[in-house]
């Protein structure tokens, strides 16, 4: 294997090309995680350079799209275990585990994150609220400072892991459209298709 075919198979590996569509509900539910999870990014980056009511508001909505962020996950993880959602692998071996290893990572570490906000907010003494409509209770008291910390950080750095390996995805499934012009980014980008079809059709 030469050094431009091992590209491009660590490529297909990372955006996990499977040569087949994705149907709508999960193309919507991707594409929901995307939008919510750089939202959350850019928010907890972004706020402490803003005033305190702005901040304050910030922080809430970020509460609070965290919520329906944990629901796109656990909507997606739902989705994919119901039977014939599953989209076969057309590779095997190292590469097939390779290929597995990276959604399973990026899933992995979704949940966690999660599990993170929610242990943050409730370690405060804090309820999680969804838009004041309603809330979670905290289902244990105010947690020491040294522990409040720890969960701030560790949930800091699974956000700044997740961003890391989705850009290097979104780099991959590029790559294949616009180098290799397979089809990878139009089986979970309707709007990519033509252009992968025109030069399929080349």
């Amino acid at each position: 294997m030469n050094d431009g075919s091992t590209f491009n198979t660590a490529t297909r590996i990372a955006a996990g090309d499977d040569k087949t569509n994705y149907d709508n509900v999960a193309i919507s539910l991707h594409w929901a995680t995307a939008i919510l999870v750089l939202f959350q990014f850019a928010s907890a980056e972004t706020w402490d350079w803003l005033g305190k009511s702005t901040r304050e508001t910030m922080q809430s909505l970020h509460i609070s799209f965290g919520v329906l962020l944990t629901a796109v996950i656990i909507a997606r993880i739902v989705w994919r275990l119901i039977p014939g959602h599953q989209r076969p692998s057309i590779v095997s071996g190292w590469v097939e585990v390779a290929s597995k290893a990276v959604h399973y990572l990026l899933y992995a570490l979704l949940v966690a994150q999660a599990c993170l906000g929610f242990a943050f907010r409730w370690a405060q003494g804090h309820p999680v609220s969804f838009f004041g409509l309603f809330g979670f209770p905290t289902p244990f008291g105010v947690v020491d400072k040294a522990t409040r910390h720890t969960i701030h950080d560790l949930h800091e750095k699974v956000g700044w892991a997740i961003i890391i390996i989705a850009l290097g995805h979104a780099l991959a499934a590029l790559y294949h459209h616009y180098r290799l012009h397979d089809r990878v980014l139009g089986r979970m980008l309707p709007l990519a298709r033509r252009s992968e079809e025109r030069s399929a059709a080349r």
